[in-house]
C-alpha cells in the first residue's frame, strides 16, 4: 500500500503538469526540447508539493518506532507497544520504506537545480535566438549566457580561494555542498516573500470581488481598451516588420548565396503576407554580385528574430481579444438575466464549439440561471472568506513560527495535536492544505504577473517558448525553500524546532545550516516577517497605485483614466456586439432562404439537366467559340475595344460571361 501511495502521487502529478503546460503552451508549434525541459521542471517542483506530506507522515512514525526502540517494548502485530504506557505506533497506509525517499529527495532537487541553473538559461537563449541553423543558434545561446554563467563562476571561485587561504576554515565536500544549496535557497527565500506577500492578499480580494455585481463587468471593459491597444500596436508592428521582409525578398534574388535565410524568414510569417510577396516577387532577375546593398547575414539573424516575435505577439493578441469578447458578452448577460423573472438563462449569442450533451443535460438554462445569478456570489463570498483565513493564519505562523515555548505557530500546533494520537490522515491532510495553499499563493503570483512582454503567461496555447522556460526556471528556484518554510512553520525542521529529532527526509539532504549560523539563525528566521508590510501593501494596492503614476494603466475603481478606459470598451463591446450581430443575422436569412427555395431550386436544376440535348445550352455556345474572348466578328478595330472597357461598369470578372457583342447579351441570357 505504501508503493502503491506514491506511486499514484507521481501518475498524478504528472497528468497536471500536463495538463497545465497543455493549456499554456502549444505542443504542435513550439520546439519539442522546450515542452519536454517545461514539463520536467513543472513536474518535478508540483510532485516536490505532493509528496512533502508523505514524507512528514513517515518521518512521525519513525520518530515513534525510535522512542520505542530506546525503551522496554513489545512486538504487536503491525505495529509496536511500548510496555509502561501502552503507546501504539500504528504504521502510516502512505508509509515509504526507509531508504527510498533520501534517493528520491536527491534526484529530484539535483534536477531541478541543474534545470534551473544550467539547462534552462540556455534554452531560454536557444528559443530567441534568431539563428539559421543549429550551430548558430548554440553559438548565441552561449555567448549570451557567458555573463551569467562567468559570474556565478567568479563568485565560487573567489569564496573557494578565501576558504582555501584562511586557516580558520577546514571545510569538506559536505559542506561545500550546503553552502551551495543555502545561496541558492537565500535567493529562493527572498523571492518567494515577496511572491507570498501578493498571493495572500490578492487571492482572497479577487474572489470577493468577484462576487460584486458588476465588478468583473467594469474590469472587463477596462481590459478590453488596454487589449485593443495592444492589438493595434502589434498589429502596427508586425506590418512593419513584414514591409522589411518584402523588401529583403525583393532585393536578395533566387540564386543568391542566403536566399535559404530569407526562404526561412518567410515560412515564419503569415500566410496572407507569404501569398502577397510570393504574387510581388520576381526571381528570374539575378543578382549582382558587385552591388553593395544586400543585407548581411547578421541583419537577416536580426530580423528572423524580429519576425518570430512579432508573429506570436500578433496572433496572441489576436486569439486573446476573442476570448475577451466572449467573456464581456457573457457577463452581459448575466447582468440581464439577474432580472428574468422566468428564471430561465438566455444568452445572446450561441456557442460557437459544440457542447458535451452531458454537460447540456445536465447544465440546463434554469440550473445555469440559479448558479450564475443566485448561489455563484454566495459561493465566491464563502471562498473568500475561507481564503482569508487561511491568510491569517499564515501571515501569523510566519511571524511566531521560532517561537518553540511556547509553541505559537498555528500549523506546529495542529501537526503536534495529531502526532500525539498517530493520525497520520490528518497529519496528511493537514500538511497537504497547508503547503498546497503557499503554493497556490506563490504559483498564481508567478502565473499573473507580467514583465512588459519579456514575460508573460497566455493561457490558450499563447504563451512563447522564452516564458515558459521562465516560468519553469522560478518554479524550480522556488519550490525547496518554499518546502523549507513550511517545514519551518509546522516545526519539522530541527533547525527551528531545536530538538535533537530525526529530521525529515527532505530536510536531511539539505545538510544543516549551522555551517552558515548568520544564515540559518537570522535571515531564514526574520526575513519571512517582512510578509507582514507586503501584504499591507498589497491590501492598500501602493504598488498598484505607484504603476499608474508611472503611466501604466492599472484598474483602480477610484482613478479618472480607468473611468475612460472604462468607458472606452463598453463602446468597443457595444461595436463587437452589433458586428456579431449583423453577421448572425445575415447567416439566418441565407439559412432561412436555402430551407424556402432550396428544394425549388433543385427541381429547376433536375428540369435544366433533362432538357432536349438538340437544343444548345448557353455553356455550349460559349465553348464552341473559344476564340470569342479575344476576337470581334463584327469588324470593330482595338480602339473601339478599349473604349467599350473604359466606359464599363467595373463589376465582378467572369470570363466566361463575356459575349462577342454586348447586344446579344439578352438573347445569350
Amino acid at each position: 500500500m505504501s508503493g502503491a501511495a506514491l506511486g499514484l502521487e507521481i501518475v498524478f502529478v504528472f497528468f497536471l503538469a500536463l495538463f497545465l503546460l497543455h493549456r499554456y503552451g502549444d505542443f504542435k508549434k513550439q520546439h519539442r526540447l522546450v515542452i519536454i525541459a517545461t514539463l520536467l521542471a513543472w513536474y518535478l517542483c508540483f510532485l516536490i508539493v505532493f509528496i512533502l506530506p508523505l514524507d512528514v507522515s513517515t518521518t512521525i512514525y519513525n520518530r515513534c518506532k525510535l522512542a520505542v526502540n530506546s525503551s522496554p517494548a513489545e512486538s504487536n502485530g503491525s505495529y509496536v507497544t511500548l510496555a509502561p504506557s501502552r503507546q501504539k505506533c500504528f504504521k502510516p497506509w502512505s508509509y515509504i520504506p526507509n531508504g527510498i525517499m533520501p534517493i528520491f529527495w536527491r534526484v529530484v532537487y539535483w534536477t531541478s537545480q541543474f534545470l534551473t541553473w544550467i539547462l534552462l538559461p540556455f534554452m531560454q537563449s536557444y528559443a530567441r535566438s534568431g539563428g539559421f541553423s543549429i550551430t548558430g543558434k548554440i553559438k548565441t545561446a552561449l555567448i549570451e549566457n557567458a555573463i551569467y554563467y562567468g559570474t556565478y563562476l567568479l563568485i565560487f571561485g573567489a569564496f573557494l580561494i578565501y576558504v582555501a587561504v584562511n586557516p580558520n576554515f577546514n571545510l569538506q565536500w559536505s559542506q561545500l555542498q550546503t553552502i551551495g544549496i543555502a545561496a541558492a535557497n537565500t535567493w529562493g527565500l527572498f523571492l518567494l516573500v515577496l511572491l507570498l506577500g501578493y498571493g495572500l492578499v490578492e487571492i482572497p480580494r479577487s474572489h470577493w470581488n468577484g462576487a460584486k455585481r458588476g465588478y468583473l463587468l467594469m474590469k472587463t471593459y477596462f481590459k478590453a481598451a488596454k487589449l485593443m491597444t495592444e492589438k493595434a500596436d502589434a498589429e502596427e508592428n508586425l506590418e512593419d516588420i513584414m514591409e522589411e521582409v518584402r523588401k529583403v525578398s525583393e532585393s536578395i534574388k533566387y540564386n543568391h548565396p542566403l536566399r535559404k535565410c530569407v526562404d526561412t524568414i518567410l515560412k515564419k510569417c503569415p500566410t496572407e503576407y507569404q501569398e502577397r510577396m510570393g504574387r510581388n516577387m520576381d526571381d528570374y532577375e539575378d543578382f549582382d554580385e558587385r552591388q553593395n546593398n544586400y543585407p548581411s547575414e547578421k541583419s537577416l539573424v536580426k530580423l528572423h528574430k524580429q519576425v518570430i516575435y512579432s508573429v506570436q505577439r500578433h496572433r496572441r493578441t489576436q486569439v486573446q481579444w476573442q476570448i475577451l469578447l466572449e467573456q464581456a458578452f457573457y457577463l452581459e448577460d448575466v447582468a440581464k438575466n439577474e432580472t428574468s423573472a422566468t428564471r430561465q438563462f438566455v444568452h445572446t449569442f450561441h456557442s460557437q464549439e459544440p457542447e458535451n450533451k452531458i454537460i447540456q443535460y445536465l447544465y440546463t438554462p434554469t440550473v445555469e440561471w440559479y448558479w450564475e445569478c443566485l448561489l455563484r456570489p454566495w459561493f465566491y463570498r464563502v471562498l473568500a472568506v475561507v481564503l482569508a483565513t487561511f491568510s491569517v493564519i499564515v501571515v501569523w505562523s510566519e511571524c511566531t513560527f521560532f517561537s518553540t515555548k511556547p509553541v505559537l505557530s498555528l500549523f506546529a500546533v495542529f501537526i503536534q495535536l495529531a502526532e500525539k494520537t498517530y493520525n497520520y490522515i490528518y497529519i496528511e491532510m493537514a500538511c497537504f492544505l497547508t503547503i498546497f495553499f503557499l503554493s497556490i499563493c506563490v504559483y498564481s503570483t508567478v502565473f499573473r504577473i507580467r514583465v512588459f512582454n519579456y514575460y508573460y503567461l497566455a493561457s490558450h496555447h499563447q504563451t512563447d517558448a522564452y516564458s515558459l522556460l521562465f516560468s519553469g526556471m522560478l518554479f524550480c528556484r522556488l519550490t525547496p525553500p518554499l518546502c523549507l518554510n513550511f517545514l519551518g512553520l509546522t516545526h519539522m525542521d530541527a533547525t527551528i524546532s531545536h530538538k535533537n529529532t530525526q529530521p525529515t527526509a527532505y530536510t536531511s539532504i539539505m545538510g544543516s545550516m549551522r555551517v552558515l549560523s548568520f544564515i540559518a539563525d537570522g535571515f531564514y528566521i526574520y526575513y519571512p516577517m517582512l510578509v507582514v508590510i507586503l501584504c499591507i501593501a498589497t491590501y492598500f494596492s501602493l504598488g498598484t497605485r505607484c504603476l499608474n503614476l508611472l503611466g501604466f494603466q492599472q484598474f483602480m475603481g477610484d482613478s479618472e483614466m480607468t473611468s475612460d478606459l472604462i468607458d472606452e470598451g463598453k463602446e468597443l463591446i457595444r461595436r463587437e456586439k452589433r458586428k456579431r450581430q449583423r453577421q448572425e443575422e445575415g447567416e439566418n436569412r441565407r439559412r432561412e432562404w436555402k430551407e424556402r427555395y432550396g428544394n425549388r431550386d433543385d427541381s429547376t436544376r433536375n428540369r435544366t439537366v433533362h432538357t432536349d440535348p438538340k437544343e444548345p445550352s448557353f455553356s455550349e455556345t460559349n465553348t464552341s467559340r473559344p476564340l470569342s474572348k479575344y476576337t470581334r466578328s463584327n469588324g470593330r478595330t482595338e480602339r473601339d475595344r478599349i473604349e467599350l472597357l473604359q466606359d464599363a461598369e467595373p463589376l465582378d470578372f467572369n470570363a466566361d460571361s463575356i459575349n462577342d457583342d454586348p447586344l446579344e447579351s439578352d438573347s445569350g441570357r
